[in-house]
């Protein structure tokens, strides 16, 4: 059972999660989570047992001094809430962690058994891929649902994709099943300057996500790094003339494909959303309502009829495995990342499609969750 004593009653809760690792790409989805803990003095309430969903040889715990005692911090999933004044306050419920090596469909029941208890309206997943992306164009943010109504009412992408997933179309689905309108929103991050941190997707994430909930969030530092990110970027890229000539070819593609965007629709959609972020307008609330659906052990409250989750099982040994990876086709990355593929030779993300190329050369959407 819960116990949530120590959390306030929330106001129109929003749950916002990202997982190191495989849905990471340049570690920007967690550290757009860790921002906004950071900014907003999020609480911590609640971490789920290490013990249950992590092989310590993949995810080593980590031995420190305190004073002179020693303690081990172990990795697991913690949660924390953040109360957002205003005169339309809106509370998150901030998920960060790592993407646990086994027992993907009880990890998901926890944290589903969190957002029932809390009341959590919507979850929004953060997830980062390598891709066929220029660093100097704007960061491209795909923001997709499983839920028909959601994408309709939210203007979002339906989601098609059909491949490899990680935890972050592992939980969507779950939502999904659940009742629980969920939405992802993918940055594609250049396979070449794969290293971590990348700011500018970070950056990208939170102004999507900001337009998505109707929260204006404080940026601090970000624009700055981000523009000094691209700076140092640039720099690495005129030093050697293959890759900057391979940016140069990707930066040829991307604006040929996204010449049929500069439409007046386009051009006013955009100049909207840059009002609400500089006015601090609202966004759209969440909407739409999954069907409970498909073979997971999704569990309703017949008395409420709220949607619960069954209690986890007790841990089972074993690990997963992480899906192959295929070829990219441009020069080698300037850092590597445990994010979606190998920089340099990028896989399938956990979903938007992966970042292979279309036939004008750039970037797959992302479509998946």
């Amino acid at each position: 059972m819960i116990e949530l004593e120590s959390v306030p009653e929330l106001v129109d809760p929003v749950m916002v999660a990202a997982f190191e690792g495989w849905n990471d790409a340049g570690d920007a989805a967690s550290t757009a989570v860790a921002h906004l803990d950071r900014e907003w003095k999020g609480e911590v309430f609640a971490a789920l047992d290490a013990e249950d969903y992590y092989d310590f040889q993949v995810n080593r715990p980590t031995v420190w001094l305190d004073g002179g005692t020693r303690k081990i911090t172990w990795p697991t999933t913690r949660l924390s809430v953040v109360r957002v004044g205003g005169e339309k306050p809106r509370d998150l419920v901030l998920v960060r962690g790592i993407e646990p090596s086994m027992r993907w469909r009880s990890f998901c029941n926890e944290i589903l058994g969190f957002a029932h208890e809390l009341g959590v309206e919507m979850v929004v997943i953060l997830g980062a891929l390598l891709g066929d992306t220029p660093h100097t164009r704007p960061v491209p943010v795909s923001g997709v649902t499983s839920d028909a109504d959601l994408a309709r009412t939210m203007d979002l992408e339906e989601t098609r994709y059909e491949g490899p997933t990680g935890i972050v179309g592992v939980l969507q689905e779950a939502c999904t099943h659940a009742g629980v309108p969920a939405v992802s929103l993918w940055a594609a991050v250049p396979h070449y300057v794969s290293q971590p941190p990348n700011p500018k997707a970070t950056l990208a994430l939170l102004n999507r996500l900001e337009d998505l909930i109707g929260l204006r969030i404080p940026l601090g530092e970000l624009p700055e790094d981000a523009r000094a990110w691209q700076v140092g970027v640039d720099q690495l890229a005129s030093e050697d003339s293959e890759v900057a000539e391979y940016v140069q070819t990707l930066e040829e593609a991307r604006d040929t494909a996204e010449l049929p965007e500069a439409s007046g629709e386009a051009i006013a959609r955009e100049f909207e959303r840059y009002l609400r972020r500089r006015d601090g307008g609202p966004g759209q609330g969440p909407g739409g309502h999954a069907t409970e659906t498909g073979d997971v052990p999704y569990l309703r409250d017949t008395a409420s009829g709220r949607t619960r989750p069954p209690k986890p099982p007790r841990p089972e040994t074993g690990r997963s495995s992480r899906p192959g990876e295929a070829s990219h086709g441009g020069p080698g990355s300037f850092g590597e990342t445990d994010g979606p593929g190998e920089a340099g030779g990028s896989g399938e993300a956990d979903g938007p499609g992966g970042p292979g190329t279309d036939s004008a050369g750039g970037p797959d959407r992302p479509e998946e969750d």
